[in-house]
């Protein structure tokens, strides 16, 4: 009597896992990102750039906020 044989499957592994993200996946979310981070450093004129922090500013503002 013959024993049953196991053929192999075409299907990948459940433990390799192929995930690929499309381009817009990655770029929309870092966009998104940097649009924000602009809102809340604020317009800032040209004169006043050299006394204004800036980005510097927004870094201020979420140590204060952490430290609450």
């Amino acid at each position: 009597m013959q024993a049953p044989t196991h053929t192999r499957s075409h299907h990948p592994s459940p433990s390799s896992v192929d995930i690929r993200l499309p381009w817009w996946a990655v770029v929309l979310p870092a966009l998104a990102f940097a649009a924000l981070l602009l809102l809340m450093a604020g317009p800032v004129p040209a004169d006043a750039a050299a006394t204004d922090p800036g980005v510097g500013g927004v870094v201020i503002q979420i140590q204060q906020t952490l430290a609450r």
